[in-house]
């Protein structure tokens, strides 16, 4: 699907009718509608369309206005975003106070790693702050006293910078399906564990009471279901018997940085797509060109022998 189509996003409580008024609205302005994706969860009603605006008999704001008109009538959030007219596409940095992956993401763009912008970052606390004017990159603070995000604040600045991917680099909070809904497939997280094991929230310290002998991490799409998004990058490292949980959040917290970059990079290049809930290389990648999982040289250490079937397959020769 062309990446040019205009995106719309409706919202809401679940009720009747909201297909129907919706189409209707686009089909009186001569808008075609491409795909529509929609789905109902938890009584959550969500519908992403990709439509061609390209012959509409409106301008781009009086369809902004008329939908937001129609989602206030029928009780839905409603957000339409048109494709921006720019080579290079727009990224937004969701962080708390760790600044090991925005530094790593703010280094890689400062030596043109990565074709994109790092357009924004957003954070629930104020200690970033610095870091982001030491790029100058707009800095916005959505967060109460407690760090509570006001998510209608993010959903206003993701369109406001017209944001194409959304990267958390250590953003300590769960996002709504409301925020999950729209950017669906468009949002990076890393989580200091290797996923599926050890979710939720002091994953190294899970894995120090687990008493696991390897560690790792895993940079992955958000989904609304915690830490279960499609895997993209994994790293893994070494845990000595006598390491405390500090020590393993030190050898970790690198490869956080490591692996959310390589995600990001490979979102950026369109390498992966999601398939049935896994991420897939496309098939005209350079696989040698990324690193999903453990460096390639490890191979040569990993034992063959023996394995099933092996000694019947030799004594057959």
């Amino acid at each position: 699907m062309s990446r040019r189509y205009t995106e719309i996003t409706v919202v809401g409580d679940d009720k009747t009718g909201i297909i129907a008024k919706v189409t209707t609205l686009l089909f009186e302005r001569e808008i075609n509608i491409e795909d529509v994706d929609q789905a109902v969860r938890d009584g959550l009603f969500r519908m992403t369309l990709h439509v061609d605006t390209a012959e509409m008999t409106c301008s781009q704001s009086e369809l902004r206005a008329a939908l937001a008109d129609l989602g206030e009538e029928i009780g839905q959030d409603v957000r339409v975003r048109f494709p921006a007219d720019r080579e290079t596409q727009s990224i937004a940095v969701l962080a708390t106070k760790e600044s090991h992956c925005l530094e790593a993401l703010f280094a890689a763009w400062a030596n043109g790693d990565f074709d994109a912008e790092i357009s924004v970052i957003i954070a629930n606390h104020e200690d970033l702050r610095p870091l982001a004017e030491q790029y100058d990159v707009p800095f916005h603070h959505i967060g109460d006293e407690r760090g509570t995000p006001d998510e209608t604040a993010l959903l206003d600045l993701l369109d406001e910078y017209a944001v194409d991917l959304v990267v958390l680099a250590r953003y300590m909070r769960i996002l709504s399906p409301e925020v999950v809904f729209r950017y669906e497939d468009r949002i990076i997280n890393v989580h200091p564990s290797l996923l599926p094991s050890f979710p939720g929230a002091a994953a190294y310290r899970q894995a120090r009471e687990e008493g696991v002998r390897i560690a790792g991490v895993t940079a992955h799409y958000v989904t609304t279901d915690l830490d279960q998004g499609p895997i993209i990058t994994q790293r893994a490292f070494n845990v000595p018997s006598d390491a405390d949980v500090e020590e393993i959040q030190r050898r970790g917290q690198p490869l956080e940085a490591e692996a959310l970059l390589e995600a990001v990079r490979l979102h950026l290049d369109d390498a992966v797509y999601v398939h049935r809930g896994r991420v897939e290389l496309r098939e005209a990648v350079d696989r040698e060109r990324y690193q999903l999982g453990l460096p390639s040289e490890l191979e040569e250490l990993r034992a063959d022998r023996p394995v099933d079937g092996l000694a019947a397959a030799l004594g057959e020769e």
